[in-house]
């Protein structure tokens, strides 16, 4: 009988170590009668997903897209537009290139929020083609404090009504319900009590895991680190990843990342009239969110490598919020 409670005894911490590692997803929801992607409210880790990812911009220079799909990375979100008169310089080549290479791409907007949203719209219409199988579009919302002419909040109720302007839009336009990327301040101050759950949700969350950051927020892609490291890139690229099995990213995409019958989307609002107080003071920015340890990627191979993920997914502590990204 010892030996056979000491037997037990391993076999049960054994289990729970392999419960500790972060092999599966927790709290996996189906897709939403709203938009094709099943989503998470908790996750035990990077290693509990499958399907890699990486967002792009100019500053990652030229991309050998051929090997960054060789080196397991299943989709990439390129970025477009920003405000109503600036594209990323690099956008047609990324958006091109990644088709070409057969990697799953979806453009995203950078909100400025001192421009009317009826010119950042037509901005991104003009520059985004509508193709079946890409991604749908993705509004990305922070506070920009960097920025030398609109280095402010706007009220909540008008940033939200900014946002439906531009999501409403992009549906009717690409007929696929758009993503929101926000980053926790601004999740935090605006989208906070599940405001825009209609929606699936892209969210950064570097130096802990997204339910300890955006609680109760169900989310369908996660930006994981702006330092990995991806065969095919020169230098840092952010990390992504979808919150699904291989199995529903192979069905998504098999579907052109659409759900069922196109869902109704309202009448285009009225354009949203725009504040006429003076810019208020930029208040404090928020510290560098600490960079978690670059993650590497598999060079080329006949099949896409699952890639590898760094040891101490789950964080003992809340880390500071971070900053904007680099803009153009």
């Amino acid at each position: 009988m010892v030996r056979s409670a000491v037997r037990f005894a391993l076999i049960s911490a054994a289990a729970l170590a392999l419960a500790s590692c972060g092999s599966v997803p927790m709290e996996t929801a189906a897709p939403s009668s709203d938009h094709p992607f099943p989503t998470l409210t908790q996750t035990t880790g990077h290693s509990a997903h499958e399907i890699h990812g990486i967002d792009v911009s100019k500053y990652q220079g030229t991309i050998d897209w051929e090997q960054v799909r060789a080196a397991g990375v299943s989709f990439a979100f390129i970025k477009a537009t920003e405000g109503g008169d600036r594209v990323d310089d690099r956008f047609r080549e990324n958006w091109e290139g990644a088709r070409r290479a057969g990697i799953a791409r979806g453009a995203y907007h950078f909100t400025y929020w001192c421009r009317p949203m009826a010119d950042q719209i037509e901005w991104f219409k003009r520059h985004v083609p509508n193709e079946p199988d890409a991604l749908p579009p993705v509004l990305d919302v922070e506070w920009n404090f960097e920025s030398p002419t609109c280095a402010r909040r706007i009220p909540i109720a008008l940033a939200q009504a900014k946002m439906r302007e531009f999501l409403h839009a992009m549906e009717r336009h690409y007929g696929k319900k758009p993503i929101i990327y926000a980053d926790i301040m601004f999740h935090r101050e605006v989208l906070a009590n599940n405001e825009f759950a209609q929606y699936p949700f892209w969210v950064r969350s570097v130096a802990a895991l997204p339910h300890v950051r955006y609680p109760g927020r169900r989310w369908a892609f996660w930006q994981t680190t702006a330092t990995g490291r991806v065969a095919g890139i020169n230098g840092n690229v952010d990390r992504n990843l979808f919150a699904g099995t291989r199995t529903q990213w192979q069905r998504l995409a098999q579907s052109s990342f659409r759900h069922g019958a196109p869902t109704a989307v309202a009448a285009a609002p009225s354009p949203v009239p725009e504040p006429a107080a003076a810019p208020q003071p930029v208040l404090a920015s928020a510290t560098q969110e600490p960079a978690a340890a670059p993650q590497s990627v598999p060079t080329a191979g006949t099949v896409p490598p699952t890639v590898p993920v760094p040891a101490g997914d789950t964080p003992t502590m809340i880390a500071p919020l971070p900053v904007s990204r680099p803009r153009l």
